[in-house]
């Protein structure tokens, strides 16, 4: 009942069919955030574009200016010295087959990202079917397939994150948490926002930015007026 009285004191605080200016939009939310614990500050964006088309799919991935707050435990499956570059980067944990038949014999995911280099792919996709729909099978796209695994591990604990086009057309990432302030959230917002607008697709037709929410973990949605795209 604390929370719903919480929450309910935070929807009253604020006009919902409003939309705010950035700067405002950020402290409104910072505001709501009720929850004892650090919230995670969080962008959804609606586009127009239709995500079954292959040719309007939005994805990318950015390191965030300010990161997002979480320290991310990352997995190497290398081999040689990029499992000795990948140690010297930070990742948590490096190894090769040995790793892959943990996750396969003792369901262990007690990580956040996987990394890879393009030669042991083969060995990876052979637990596709697990890592995929926990969206952490590595991907080119995304920057985890690579040679350079040592940039790939200081981008993602530096505060890369990956944005995609969901079902529904919206896009969810984290932008950082509560604690950061509004001047870093906003620019973390700012940077993503570029990111997506710079993604829009060819074939897009009419208005791509349809709408954009802030929120935290445990509050309501913050209308923000967003008029580039």
């Amino acid at each position: 009942m604390k929370l719903a009285k919480k929450y309910a004191e935070s929807v009253a605080s604020y006009d919902r069919t409003k939309s705010f200016e950035i700067t405002e939009a950020v402290k409104t939310v910072i505001n709501t955030a009720k929850a004892k614990f650090d919230e995670t500050i969080e962008l959804h964006v609606r586009l127009g574009v239709d995500p079954r088309q292959a040719d309007q799919q939005v994805r990318g991935v950015l390191v965030l200016p300010n990161g997002t707050g979480k320290q991310k435990k990352v997995l190497v499956i290398a081999k040689g010295d990029k499992a000795d570059a990948a140690t010297a980067a930070g990742a948590d944990f490096v190894g090769a087959e040995e790793m892959i038949q943990r996750i396969q014999k003792d369901n262990w995911f007690d990580f956040d990202v996987m990394i890879t280099t393009p030669d042991m792919m083969g060995v990876v996709g052979r637990i596709g079917r697990v890592l995929g729909p926990k969206g952490l099978m590595p991907n080119p796209k995304s920057g985890t397939v690579t040679m350079d695994v040592a940039k790939a591990v200081q981008e993602v604990k530096a505060g890369k994150v990956e944005y995609r086009l969901d079902k529904t057309a919206i896009i969810h990432c984290p932008i950082g948490k509560k604690s950061f302030g509004a001047e870093k959230i906003a620019e973390n917002f700012n940077a993503l926002m570029d990111a997506i607008v710079k993604a829009k697709p060819a074939t897009a037709k009419g208005q791509y930015i349809k709408s954009v929410t802030l929120a935290s973990t445990m509050g309501p949605g913050v209308k923000v007026n967003f008029n580039k795209g």
